[in-house]
């Protein structure tokens, strides 16, 4: 079977072009793209087989501003970032840091040790260590021969 090969003229081909070109400009500025914000407070999240580490970055929060809980195996950071206080006359000339109140759940790979759960802030990083569960830690079993 043969195919006949046909040759686009000028015109489809910028047809084609400009079509492409919307294409592309709808997939960048979609409504929906500019509402997406990252979530805050940023997180890291590290698993060893005894302990989990999560480290949460808030910067201008104080510790007596944030609260940490875990239930079952779910944790949740949750506070308050207060705004600047501006002194008299002074005004904005450009504000991009946010602030009010925030919450962040996550779920956690395994089951923790609550009792047993510190947490530390240092230089606007919270420090959270989780240590795994006795009754969920990972045992070797001893292989007997007969």
């Amino acid at each position: 079977m043969m195919y006949r090969r046909y040759r686009l003229s000028p015109m489809w081909r910028e047809m084609d072009r400009l079509q492409r070109e919307m294409t592309r400009m709808f997939d960048e500025f979609s409504p929906f793209r500019l509402r997406v914000a990252p979530a805050y407070p940023a997180l890291n999240v590290w698993s060893k087989d005894d302990a989990l580490l999560v480290t949460a970055e808030l910067p201008g929060v104080s510790s007596e501003d944030i609260e940490v809980s875990v239930v079952g195996e779910t944790l949740t950071l949750s506070g308050e970032r207060k705004p600047d206080e501006l002194k008299n006359g002074a005004r904005y000339h450009r504000q991009e840091r946010g602030y009010g109140k925030f919450s962040r759940t996550l779920q956690l790979p395994f089951p923790v040790k609550v009792e047993d759960i510190e947490a530390s802030f240092r230089n606007g990083v919270l420090h959270i260590y989780m240590p795994r569960a006795e009754e969920d830690r990972p045992r070797k079993i001893a292989v007997k021969t007969a």
